[in-house]
């Protein structure tokens, strides 16, 4: 469904064949709405997501049992990011999850809700659960940037703690996210509000800012994006799902065997790393481009972007016998440019290198 926000001031729309259609991609100045969102505060109309309700006595054993996440530890007014994976780990969704009111939301991509929705009904069995899709209840607005708590008070908002979620008055709440960057709120708002409530943030300070620079700060902060920086082979520890959407101390779901035996004694095959990619030529690389080294693919391309302060940036899965240092093409046909890896993306686990190498050498 097309937002209403798409005929707001300034708002432009989505490219064809964009990942966010819908929705406006930005509004006349795209980096200075990634400025904002990174200096004082900005609000994206993400409303093309799809939301799935589970309200339900069972609720929180029930979705214990079927996805990676421990919904067992949840307390009310919690959130927490959650997949479902197949049989061999890989994962099929992703979903960012509030337990509030009696009923755990789910919010994912629109293209996957259909599928989602019919496991979760599939799985219902003798379980005190109604799954449904609430998207037509419900619409998304993300408030990034470090002025969130004046602009909450001004608005007299209740402003929750991290992975806290605040009803709102009139429906819907607001639910305080870890990323992108540093300070960010969800606010699942009656769809029928969305423009009101899209007026009330702004007039209030908070910059109109569209789907360019959400996805600039996203790939900034190393989140990946299901169907993007993901195929048919992903496993949760390749894309940084570890500990953000898997609980490791829990068992008994399907994959889990996978996640366990990876964690414990072995290394997943690729990892997902930032890379700045050559900005002299005007054509970058798309989704699902190879990475490659010399004649040999390497890896694959995930979520491109345009950063006010990094310039072209790429999240990819990368073969993990690749060294760092490494000079990398990327892209296909007219399309291939030059690319390396920002050392600071590597993840951790990687012995002599990333952030905790870092670290260890400052020592």
């Amino acid at each position: 469904m097309n937002s209403p926000l798409l005929t707001a001031p300034g708002a432009v729309a989505p490219f064809e064949g964009s990942a966010d259609p819908g929705v406006p991609w930005h509004f006349g100045d795209p980096f200075a709405e990634q400025r904002s969102a990174a200096r004082s505060v900005a609000v994206f109309d993400r409303s093309h997501r799809a939301v799935l309700a589970v309200p339900g006595e069972d609720r929180l054993k029930w979705l214990h049992s079927l996805t990676s996440q421990h919904f067992e530890e949840l307390g009310e007014d919690r959130a927490t990011e959650t997949l479902v994976l197949d049989v061999q780990g890989r994962v099929e969704h992703h979903a960012v999850a509030a337990n509030t009111g009696g009923t755990v939301y789910l919010d994912t991509e629109a293209a996957t809700a259909g599928p989602l929705l019919a496991y979760l009904t599939k799985m219902v069995f003798w379980s005190k659960v109604e799954p449904r899709d609430a998207t037509a209840e419900l619409a998304v607005l993300t408030v990034v940037g470090p002025e969130i708590p004046g602009l909450f008070d001004k608005l007299g908002l209740p402003l929750p703690t991290q992975l806290g979620v605040s009803a709102l008055e009139g429906g819907g709440f607001a639910r305080r996210m870890p990323w992108p960057g540093q300070d960010a709120v969800d606010l699942l708002i009656p769809r029928g509000a969305l423009v009101d409530w899209w007026q009330k943030l702004t007039d209030a300070g908070a910059r109109p800012a569209g789907s360019w620079a959400f996805e600039a700060l996203r790939v900034e902060s190393l989140r990946p994006r299901l169907g993007v920086d993901t195929d048919e082979k992903t496993i949760p520890h390749e894309v940084n799902w570890i500990g953000a959407a898997v609980h490791l101390n829990k068992g008994c779901y399907r994959g889990q065997e996978t996640v366990s035996k990876v964690h414990n004694v072995g290394r997943p095959p690729r990892r997902m790393l930032l890379l700045h990619l050559d900005g002299s030529r005007e054509v970058q690389p798309e989704a699902g481009d190879p990475v490659v080294v010399g004649e040999r693919v390497v890896g694959r391309v995930g979520s491109v972007a345009l950063h006010h302060e990094l310039g072209p940036i790429a999240l990819a899965l990368v073969k993990r016998s690749v060294p760092v240092e490494t000079e990398l093409l990327v892209g296909t046909d007219d399309r291939v440019v030059q690319a390396n890896v920002d050392p600071d993306s590597v993840p951790p686990d990687t012995p002599g290198l990333g952030r905790e190498a870092a670290r260890n050498l400052g020592r």
